[in-house]
């Protein structure tokens, strides 16, 4: 009997250990840090596809969409950030808030289908956003952009959806050298980052945005593959982002990996390893 009890005893030890990790995990991810895997290009080449981040949360303070939405597919679990942490949406508010900068690589809660986008902040409210030949144009003046020479990669599926990149030096075959052009643009602020283009796409021309009080206009800096600010919001257009949904501003890449998973080391970028994101 005596033996019994004290297995009973360490099984409850065991689960009540388990339980407070998980409570000490998620409090640290809402408040604090929250990991972000890059699955898609358009924020190339400030971010490829397979850099794995941590989003500082502190950044900006918190709102609802500071809240981890948890969604494991093949266990059925779909438990989202408004779930756990509704009682704080609802007037675009956040709480010990701060105002993000012109130029931050932002991570946010998309306004429609709750899926969390990484962008560049490009229109702070009150602004005027308008994007003629590619460049985009603050309040009537044009962004200053210089040219940077080229971005090279091999054209071959990537990220979890294995899709082809776009390239400027057309249709390539699989193995080939895809090509964009690449620019440095400069932000009013004075923050600077890389960009590239492949041409000419509906993207590069738009009319005037004028981004709302309270809200805010993102573009990838792979803006011919990027849906952003630019397209209307809807359930993959994000159109303008409110106050409330930023989650958290990323400033260093930990830990990157060019292959179908983080296990396969030979396809490790050594050279990403704790890169300060521009």
């Amino acid at each position: 009997m005596a033996d019994k009890a004290k297995q009973d005893n360490g099984i409850v030890e065991t689960i009540k250990t388990i339980v407070y990790a998980l409570l000490i995990a998620g409090v640290f991810r809402t408040l604090f840090f929250q990991p972000f895997w890059i699955p898609s290009g358009s924020m190339k080449d400030t971010l490829l596809i397979g850099d794995f981040l941590f989003v500082n949360k502190m950044t900006y303070g918190y709102s609802y969409a500071s809240c981890p939405s948890i969604r494991i597919q093949r266990l059925g679990i779909n438990i989202d950030a408004k779930d756990i942490c509704g009682w704080l949406d609802g007037d675009n508010s956040r709480i010990m808030g701060s105002e993000p900068e012109r130029g931050d690589v932002v991570v946010f809660r998309h306004p429609v289908s709750g899926q969390d986008y990484i962008k560049r902040l490009i229109g702070l409210p009150g602004d005027k956003i308008q994007i003629k030949d590619s460049l985009p144009y603050i309040n009537g003046v044009p962004v200053k952009q210089m040219p940077d020479g080229v971005f090279e990669e091999i054209s071959e599926p990537q990220g979890p959806e294995r899709r082809f990149p776009g390239c400027e030096n057309g249709p390539v075959g699989e193995g080939g050298i895809c090509v964009k052009s690449r620019k440095i643009e400069t932000l009013p602020n004075g923050k600077s980052y890389g960009v590239l283009n492949i041409g000419e796409t509906s993207g590069d021309n738009r009319g005037v945005y004028t981004v709302p009080q309270g809200h805010y206009f993102f573009m990838g800096d792979n803006r011919d593959n990027s849906t952003d600010s630019r397209v209307s919001q809807n359930r993959y257009g994000v159109g303008f982002v409110p106050y409330e949904n930023l989650i958290g501003r990323a400033d260093r890449i930990m830990f990157s990996s060019a292959g179908r998973s983080m296990f396969f080391f030979w396809t490790w970028r050594g050279d990403r390893f704790f890169k300060a994101i521009e």
